[in-house]
């Protein structure tokens, strides 16, 4: 009986009839030949709902299933799906609740549809999680009206429910197969140089338009009577390694998602593009410490490595000490390596300080420095000054938006590759500058 109480609901139909038939018992004070026909559609009306108690109770009722994926992509719409199966012999009217996970904080998600008799039907929402880590799904809770609609049957379904939320792997697919055709010119980059121009040489071909002439191959010319050439492939192997300040600094959210976790998706992109490539992937993080280390190899088991490693990651946010991590390359990498460190700095002092220790890093390795564009300030910038305060804030925006690229400039100034990039385009600029690398031979 307490189960029963438990899963049974009055409906604002209820209520709504309930208040027409107290206001006509009070009209049949004044009218008494009213008394017996109110009379007659009250035993009616509650004669309807005992029949819309049968009806809802007596059969095995609604069937729901929730299909989750094994894990979910940070920053990405992850579809989920639910099953509905009508097994009662009439027409259902349904409300679907689906306790999602606390990080989401929404108290009003639910579904409205419809079932007609022994249908089954199939229910797709997305959701977008923007922090890694655990996310425990609830009851999946189904509310069921019959046609006539005076009460409602609860069910609940797939209770207690987790699923591991990865960096974003989805979009590992899409870049993935950008980063191996010629798509990239789509996105306004540079196109992919197939032929490298490095030292690793592939072999002696004949020669065709568009060959480069320093390349060209005189003793085999002249055993063979005609032009060849020379072709040199990219070299391979090479260490990759992608260097995370998890700092105060990347703590800045962009589109709910902070620019901690837009490196983490560039560097799982990244680094599968690198062993793919046939070079080899690593990487670690660093604030007040060099921590979640992975050495740069090429294996089978690299990508899952990485992907658990940043999947791990946990900070304070603390203030990120580029002299420990100076030390610690210094003493762990001894090849000559490809470091795309991410990290941010928004003014040119805040980049004088630790340019020394960057200095020192770039004269073993091939450092690239990757820092983010304030998208908001770009916004002000752009905005018509109507007013005093108007003309403060894009005075203020466009100060610190060519800060930047005085930073840009003091970095290239000292040998230093950068990539200045707004953070929802961090990984294509990051593959493209991989790929420029690679071809042109600089490492």
């Amino acid at each position: 009986m307490k189960r029963f109480f438990k899963h049974t609901y009055l409906t604002f139909r209820f209520f709504l009839v309930a208040i027409v038939f107290v206001a006509l018992f009070i009209l049949s004070y004044l009218f008494p030949g009213l008394l017996a026909i109110v009379t007659i559609l009250f035993f009616v009306a509650v004669g309807l709902v005992v029949i819309d108690l049968i009806l809802l109770f007596k059969q095995k009722g609604i069937s729901a299933s929730r299909i989750l994926p094994e894990k979910l992509s940070n920053g990405d719409d992850n579809p989920i799906e639910i099953t509905l199966t009508n097994n009662y012999n009439f027409k259902t009217n349904l409300t679907l609740i689906d306790e999602l996970p606390f990080q989401y904080q929404k108290r009003d998600f639910e579904i409205n549809t419809h079932l007609n008799t022994h249908q089954e039907k199939k229910i797709t929402y997305t959701l977008r999680p923007l922090e890694r880590g655990e996310y425990y799904f609830g009851n999946l809770n189904t509310y069921v009206n019959s046609p006539i609609g005076f009460v409602t049957r609860r069910f609940q379904f797939a209770k207690d429910a987790m699923v591991p939320n990865y960096p974003s792997f989805l979009q590992l697919r899409k870049y993935m197969l950008i980063a191996f055709s010629n798509k990239l010119f789509e996105y306004g980059l540079k196109k992919i140089r197939r032929i490298g121009h490095t030292m690793e040489f592939e072999q002696i071909k004949d020669y065709v338009t568009g060959d480069d002439i320093r390349n060209i191959n005189w003793k085999a010319t002249a055993k063979r009577n005609q032009l060849m050439v020379n072709q040199f492939q990219d070299e391979r192997s090479q260490p990759i390694y992608s260097v995370i300040d998890k700092g105060r600094a990347m703590k800045m959210p962009f589109e709910g998602l902070s620019l901690l976790d837009y490196a983490i998706n560039a560097t799982l992109v990244i680094s599968n593009v690198a062993l793919k490539k046939q070079d080899k992937a690593g990487m670690f993080t660093f604030s007040r410490k060099v921590e979640n280390k992975v050495v740069a190899e090429r294996r089978p088991s690299q990508m899952n490595k990485v992907l658990e490693t940043l999947y791990n990651i946990k900070t304070d946010f603390s203030e990120s000490d580029f002299s420990r991590l100076y030390i610690d390359i210094k003493r762990n990498i001894t090849q000559r390596s490809l470091l795309l460190l991410y990290t941010n700095f928004e003014t040119l002092d805040a980049l004088h300080r630790q340019l020394p220790y960057l200095q020192s890093i770039a004269k073993n390795h091939l450092l690239v420095v990757i820092f983010f564009e304030n998208t908001e300030l770009d916004k002000l910038t752009n905005i018509e000054a109507h007013n005093t305060f108007d003309i403060f804030q894009k005075t203020i925006a466009e100060k610190f938006v060519y800060e930047k690229k005085l930073i840009v400039s003091e970095l290239q100034k000292h040998g230093i590759q950068t990539i200045l990039t707004a953070p929802e385009h961090l990984t294509i600029n990051t593959i493209n500058k991989y790929l420029e690398i690679k071809a042109r031979g600089l490492l």
